[in-house]
């Protein structure tokens, strides 16, 4: 019975037509698996949630430039601007890539299909980049 809830709720979100903005594990979510406890996602984006490998601190915790903006969240004026990011997995570059960053590896750091927009970072806890960033999702979408 849960299952079904669950596929419901999927099918829900996939007849969003309104913007829906995921922040963090919401970028995650949209993506169709994760490699966290092997889970199937809502399967916005066709991607694969992958974990860090740990050559480096994993949780991922800090500020990081974000780069190759495109999409109405971002103004020209946040490329290479700091972000706050806190997290052990990753969406891998793609054709929904909005913004891009490294931290091991280069990574989705923004994603964007259709009326989707995912960051993979905390617009909340970004100051006043976040703050743009979460106006333009207000404002442009």
């Amino acid at each position: 019975m849960q299952y079904l809830r669950e596929r419901k709720l999927d099918a829900l979100i996939r007849s969003l037509t309104q913007p829906v903005l995921g922040i963090c594990l919401g970028q995650q979510l949209l993506c169709s698996y994760s490699e966290e406890d092997n889970t199937f996602c809502i399967g916005i984006f066709q991607q694969k949630v992958k974990k860090f490998e740990p050559r480096l601190k994993v949780p991922h915790m800090g500020w990081n430039a974000i780069r190759n903006l495109r999409g109405p969240l971002f103004s020209p004026e946040l490329e290479n601007q700091y972000v706050y990011f806190v997290h052990s997995y990753y969406v891998e570059t793609c054709e929904y890539t909005a913004a891009t960053t490294d931290y091991i590896v280069p990574f989705s750091a923004a994603m964007h299909y259709r009326n989707f927009y995912t960051t993979q970072f905390h617009p909340e806890k970004s100051g006043s980049v976040g703050e743009i960033i979460l106006k333009n999702f207000l404002q442009n979408t």
